[in-house]
């Protein structure tokens, strides 16, 4: 991996829904134009070491990313560190990593922000957990349109 080459960070609440969705999803769009990235997420309320949930797990499958080897984790400022780019699912984890890390706090985007979503750019991204397939199904339609945007924003660099 080339030391120029981005990170990109994406954060959700308990990283077993949004964040790893975005995360495959984001790999799977990246590797399509040949954007050299390394992606990866956490939760600012993980339990380390959980796996995505199945429903995140077959949304991904059906999109034909991968979650392989994928473990929950927490967010640190190692984790932080580490990242060139750091994309959170909704305005309330934007505000905790301000609130935990504020040393970043403007470099800390929403990943819808760079694409219009039913009207508007910057929305949170819904929460699937325990909604069933459909909200999940919901949740990846959203992420694509965003994630769409912020290749073009990652292009543009």
């Amino acid at each position: 991996m080339s030391e120029n080459q981005p990170t990109v960070l994406f954060v959700c609440t308990g990283n077993t829904c949004r964040s790893p969705m975005a995360q495959a999803l984001f790999e799977k769009k990246a590797l399509q134009i040949n954007l050299a990235v390394k992606t990866i997420s956490a939760g600012v309320a993980a339990y380390p070491g959980c796996l995505a949930s199945p429903e995140t797990v077959t949304i991904i499958e059906q999109e034909k990313g991968s979650l392989e080897g994928f473990k929950s984790q927490g967010v640190t400022s190692e984790l932080l560190e580490s990242a060139t780019h750091i994309f959170c699912m909704t305005e309330g984890h934007r505000s905790q990593l301000i609130d935990q890390f504020p040393d970043r706090a403007d470099e800390y985007f929403l990943v819808t922000d760079f694409a219009v979503i039913e009207g508007r750019a910057g929305r949170d991204v819904p929460d699937p957990i325990g909604m069933g397939m459909p909200a999940y199904e919901k949740t990846c339609e959203v992420l694509n349109q965003a994630l769409d945007g912020v290749l073009t924003y990652l292009k543009k660099l």
